[in-house]
This record gives C-alpha cells, sequence and structure tokens, in this order.
C-alpha cells in the first residue's frame, strides 16, 4: 500500500487515484468511500499536530499544520470525485455538538448546511448528537424551527431544512417504540455497486451525555446490532457491507503513526467490537477517540480521521457486481492541508455568512494573557495548564458560603475542547469565542458535598473508565489539591497521600466539592459523584471562567504540580 502524501495536489493512492480504467470496467469498480469524523461543527481550519512542519522564521523548528475546515474538506471531495466519479462522502458521527461558536451560536444548523452541500449521503449518529435531546436530533434530521433553544434556531436560514443525508441508529432503541430512532443501515448504489453502510454508536452514550439528551432511549451493543441485520442484506445481494461505529481506539504512537498503512497496535473498545463482526463486514469505519489510524486487525481494515476534519477516512474498493464480492481494499487518512488545498467557494460563502451572524459575539474581548496561549495538553500525569486554570475559575466562582462553599473543583478534560486562546493574537488576547470554543457544552456548576473516601473512590474511578470513554480520564483539580497515583498498583489502591490545602484528606469528613453538571450527573463514568448530596446549582461554567480570567488578568499558566505520577 502506498503511503498518503500531504494534501496539495491530493493524496495519490492505490486504487482510486490512478488512471480512469482503475475505475471499473464490465463488471468490476473501483470506489473512493471519504468519511469524516468527529467534525464538532469546525466550520474553520484549526491546529493540528499530528503533521509537523518547519517554521519558517527558525528552520530547527517545526509548527502544526492548519488543517481541516470546510472550504478546505470541499476542495478534497472535489479532486477526489474529479479522480473518480464512484466517490461517495460519508459522516462517522459527531458531526455537531461541542461546536466552537460560528456553527454552536447557530445550532449547529450551517454544519448541518454545510454536509448537504457536499452531498454527504448518511452518517451515524455520535454520542454529541443527543447533546440537546432526541427531539432537536429529529429536527437535525426533518428540518423545521421547533427546537428546544429558539434562540438560537432557524437564525442561519429561517426555513432550515434539515439534513438531506440519513442518520443511522442500529443500536438504539426508543422505548416507547421499541424501534431503532433512525435506520439501521442505508444502501447506496456507487458507480453500479450497492454498498450497505450499517451504524452503531458506543453503547456507553448515556454515561458520557448529560441524562435528559438520553431519556427514554437504550443503547444496545454495537455488534449485535449490526449483525443482526447482516442477514437481511445478504438477502439483498449487496455488493460490499461498511460499518461505521462511532467508538475507537489508540495506536502505540511510539511505534506507528497516523500515517502508517495496516498498522499492527491498534487497542482499545474498537477491537473487540469488530471481533465480534460478521465476517461479511469488510471495513470498520471508527470515530470517539479523535485519533487517526489506518490498521489491519485480523484481516479486517479499522480506519479513523484525526477530530475536526483535519484528517479524513478513505477506504478504496475494487468491487465485483455480479459476484456481490470485494475484492480489494486500500485504505488512507488524507491530510486535510488548509494551506494547500483549493478552496471550495460555495464553503467560503457558507462559513462568511456564519461568521457574520456570530463573529460580533465570539469578536468581544474578554481579558489579555501574560502568555500567548495555554495549552490543554497534558503532562505524564494527566494535569494540563488550561485543566487547572478552569479548575480554579470554578472554585473562585462557588467558593463563597451564599454560592456553596466549596473547597475543592474537579474538571473532566473532554470538556476543554481547545487551547485558549484557539490561536495565539499578537496582544495575547482572548475573546469571548475563545472561551466558548474551549468550553461549549453550556453546563452548569454543581455544588456538592462528598465525604473523604468519597472523593478517593471519584479518582480511583478515573482509572476504571477507559471502556467508557476510549481512555484514562484525569480530572483536573483546583489550586490547593494534590494527590499521587501509581498506575502498576491494585484497583481502588493506585490514589494515595490525598491533601487539601496541605492537609491529609479525612475519609470520614463531608467537603463541598464543585464540578460541572455533567459530571455532577455521573458523566464519563465518575458514578460516585451521583452520590453527593445537599446539592447547589451554579452559573454557567464558561460564564465563570470568563469571569475569572478577567478579574485575574494577565493569566498565566502555574506549574503543573498537583498530580504527581509515581509509576
Amino acid at each position: 500500500m502506498k503511503k498518503p502524501l500531504l494534501m496539495g495536489g491530493l493524496l495519490t493512492l492505490g486504487l482510486a487515484a490512478c488512471a480512469p480504467n482503475m475505475r471499473g470496467q464490465g463488471n468490476v469498480v473501483d470506489v473512493a468511500v471519504l468519511g469524516v469524523n468527529d467534525f464538532h461543527g469546525n466550520l474553520a481550519p484549526t491546529s493540528f499536530s499530528g503533521v509537523r512542519i518547519p517554521d519558517p522564521a527558525d528552520p530547527t523548528k517545526q509548527i502544526s499544520l492548519p488543517a481541516g475546515g470546510i472550504e478546505a474538506i470541499g476542495g478534497v471531495l472535489a479532486e477526489a470525485r474529479r479522480q473518480n466519479s464512484n466517490t461517495i462522502f460519508v459522516g462517522v458521527g459527531d458531526l455537531i455538538g461541542a461546536s466552537p461558536l460560528a456553527s454552536s451560536l447557530l445550532r449547529d444548523e450551517p454544519t448541518i448546511a454545510a454536509m448537504n452541500a457536499l452531498d454527504m449521503k448518511l452518517s451515524v449518529v455520535g454520542n454529541h448528537e443527543f447533546d440537546y435531546g432526541l427531539k432537536e436530533l429529529r429536527r437535525m434530521q426533518n428540518g423545521g424551527c421547533d427546537s428546544n433553544d429558539p434562540a438560537k434556531a432557524c437564525k442561519f436560514n429561517p426555513t432550515f431544512t434539515g439534513a438531506k443525508f440519513q442518520y443511522l441508529a442500529a443500536n438504539v432503541i426508543e422505548d416507547a417504540t421499541g424501534k431503532s430512532i433512525f435506520p439501521a443501515y442505508s444502501i447506496q448504489n456507487v458507480g453500479g455497486a450497492n454498498i450497505a453502510f450499517v451504524g452503531a454508536v458506543l453503547k456507553e452514550t448515556p454515561t458520557i451525555v448529560s441524562p435528559e439528551g438520553v431519556a427514554g432511549l437504550t443503547f444496545t451493543d454495537e455488534a449485535e446490532a449490526i449483525n443482526k441485520v447482516i442477514p437481511e442484506l445478504k438477502s439483498r445481494n449487496v455488493d460490499a457491507i461498511i460499518a461505521l461505529i462511532h467508538h475507537g481506539g489508540v495506536i502505540d504512537t511510539t511505534k506507528e503513526a497516523f500515517s502508517t498503512p495496516e498498522c499492527a497496535t491498534l487497542a482499545g473498545p474498537i477491537v473487540n467490537i469488530s471481533n465480534k463482526l460478521d465476517p461479511a463486514v469488510k471495513v470498520v469505519m471508527s470515530a470517539h477517540t479523535h485519533r487517526g489510524y489506518n490498521c489491519l486487525v485480523n484481516g479486517r481494515t479499522i480506519i479513523q480521521g484525526d477530530a475536526y476534519g483535519h484528517l479524513l477516512q478513505r477506504v478504496d474498493l475494487r468491487i465485483d457486481k455480479a459476484r456481490h464480492t470485494v475484492l480489494g481494499v486500500k485504505a488512507s487518512t488524507v491530510v486535510v492541508d488548509s494551506t494547500k488545498v483549493a478552496k471550495d467557494p460555495a464553503m467560503t460563502a457558507l462559513i462568511t455568512k456564519a461568521k457574520a451572524l456570530t463573529d460580533p459575539i465570539a469578536n468581544q474581548q474578554v481579558a489579555k494573557l501574560a502568555v500567548p496561549q495555554v495549552s490543554r495538553t497534558a503532562n505524564a500525569a494527566g494535569e494540563s495548564p488550561l485543566g487547572k486554570l478552569i479548575a480554579d475559575s470554578q472554585l473562585a466562582a462557588t467558593r463563597d458560603a451564599a454560592k456553596g462553599g466549596a473547597v475543592v473543583a474537579f474538571m473532566n478534560p473532554g470538556g476543554i475542547r481547545a487551547d485558549l486562546p484557539v490561536a495565539p493574537k499578537a496582544d495575547n488576547g482572548v475573546t469571548f469565542g475563545d472561551v466558548f470554543t474551549v468550553q461549549p457544552f453550556g453546563n452548569s456548576l454543581v455544588v456538592l458535598t462528598l465525604t473523604g473516601a468519597q472523593i478517593k473512590t471519584l479518582l480511583e474511578q478515573q482509572f476504571d473508565n477507559s471502556g467508557v470513554t476510549g481512555q484514562t480520564r484525569i480530572l483536573q483539580v483546583s489550586n490547593g489539591f494534590a494527590y499521587k497515583f501509581d498506575t502498576t498498583k491494585p484497583k481502588d489502591q493506585r490514589v494515595s497521600d490525598i491533601t487539601l490545602n496541605g492537609q491529609p484528606l479525612n475519609p470520614t469528613a463531608s467537603y463541598r466539592v464543585t464540578v460541572n453538571s455533567f459530571l455532577a450527573d455521573g458523566g464519563d463514568g465518575f458514578t460516585v459523584l451521583r452520590e453527593g448530596q445537599s446539592r447547589l446549582g451554579g452559573e454557567l461554567d464558561v460564564d465563570a471562567f470568563q469571569a475569572f480570567i478577567k478579574s485575574n488578568a494577565p493569566v498565566a499558566p502555574s506549574a503543573q504540580d498537583r498530580i504527581t505520577k509515581l509509576q
């Protein structure tokens, strides 16, 4: 298999990027499937650290590559379709939700409009499609203005018509009807070949979204739901079956990169799911862990792109239509280099319209930092400069007795969606758009009472939730709180030396703890937080963060010394 090249002349790759005769003759056809996962409404390019390029100011250094954005994705798709008319564009979940302000303030309708214009044919639902509940998700599919947030709905287009592409959800059952909320599969005719796409979202979705978002829904086993429809697909003589699964894994980046063809170190939930799938499923297009890879597991291709459109998934199939057989599979991750790809003019117009509606709010300056940027990248102990800053802001907002009397705050890293600011500015300024992009979920702060023993359990649960999240999630902690951990120790014995303001935590004493509303309901597998007593609701997390950096300007990141990893 050929390795991918950076977009600049499009990626050159085995099957479909060759001469026109490779597109199929007679009963044999070559089909290109391009997919985007975890886009999260990122209409504009963002920094991609998966590829480093030389710093023009200092050739000895490297900088991240600006990648993604709908203009460049449109350019990639146009070139792919030029090379092979038998090209189909699909989504692998989380197209919307946790979005930057240009999409989120307009209820993600610009993102739906962009995918329509890019001729997306279908997408599996991701967990973030449920952020605002089933009714709103169905509005995303069917259109209309009857939204649970009328202040944002139909402001981008007063006659929002919904997604032209079909959402899939084989394993999401509505309790009231006993039926799946969307079709389990879609059969697409591409170049005369009938390709079945079957979609499932991670069954743990109820543990990682707000409870009201999944009320009345049951999420079943991904592989079982997909396998259930395989006999029906076989009876319809489909030529190929591709599973779109919004769950993922990680590779060993010390040995392999996202561009490594047929990588061999993939681990995580997607491997277990794939191993249970019917052999008729030839390819798994995955998502959720925001990590690019192109692997071969027990003979089956499992691929994922990076988040925000930085990498697209590409799968090239050679299909024998007469025998309903896949003759060959080649896959690659496509780098969407926004500095080189020809921009799609229709997408330029769309993003210009969205920004014109949202920039007056987004560009309001909040404060200035003492440094160009505060990073969300964690150290070996899982502690990040930005995570600490957010935890400090939440403690500051709830420390007063009237606001909860909190003594410690915990922040989930998955709720931190970007560095602050997203792109450094010459004056070290931070805008509301930057703050919103960091924390776009609209969670409120909750103060609750836990015993010292329950806080210990909370910290231990950081190492037990990888099956839910795809990776260990280390909570960010506020100033004055510290602890150590050793991952080689047995379960429930990994955390030690917990202190609050220099004093050992008392297992039997009660402490007022601040978390966001997502965590308070047991999100990310932190179920002990559901036991918290004497709950008191507070302001929005984004408002608390904005107030904190404004009142403490210019803010600089402090030393990462609150969490110590022993082993």
